[in-house]
């Protein structure tokens, strides 16, 4: 990762036509820092860098966030639901995968593979419950596009939650289509 320049930093926000008191309100800085920091007088640290860069991003509308790429329609089942019902679900959505939700909460995932592993013929009279993952993750509709990928490199799919309660869903496929 190359870092920019005081210069660089300077004509970034020029061209996106803001003020140093602009930017430095966006960034959480002061005005005098940022008029320090492009004029090469002082060496900011890493963090403050960092908030800066963030605040011109947003400004130029490239920062991707959750509420960006989420699917605000999630199909999800009970905890309480027969694992027959998730699995009819899916197939009908043609997923492979669903959240459990309960009250707009989420306390698990269930899946094809989960279902296969509990290998006994009576599987689908269980409730979803007993055959789950609890570990689900989540992120806030804030999440940047880069949060949700490193998420995305361990799990399938991120539920964006605010609030307790959630609010949309992000695979790998929307991530893929927004590349």
């Amino acid at each position: 990762m190359e870092l920019p320049t005081p210069h660089d930093l300077r004509e970034r926000r020029k061209e996106l036509d803001l003020t140093q008191s602009t930017l430095a309100e966006m960034a959480g800085v002061s005005q005098p820092l940022i008029a320090r920091i492009e004029g090469g007088d002082v060496d900011p640290r890493l963090s403050t860098l960092r908030r800066i860069v963030n605040a011109l991003d947003e400004a130029e509308g490239s920062v991707v966030r959750a509420d960006d790429l989420m699917n605000t329609t999630v199909v999800s089942v009970s905890p309480d639901d027969s694992v027959r019902t998730a699995r009819d679900r899916m197939l009908d959505e043609g997923f492979s995968q669903l959240p459990v939700i309960r009250d707009g909460r989420p306390v698990g995932i269930i899946s094809n593979g989960d279902i296969r592993r509990v290998g006994d013929d009576d599987v689908g009279d269980l409730p979803v419950a007993e055959v789950m993952r609890e570990a689900v993750t989540t992120v806030e509709p804030a999440a940047t596009l880069e949060e949700i990928d490193s998420s995305l490199d361990h799990h399938s799919a991120v539920l964006v939650v605010e609030g307790g309660q959630t609010v949309g869903i992000v695979t790998e496929a929307d991530v893929a289509a927004r590349l």
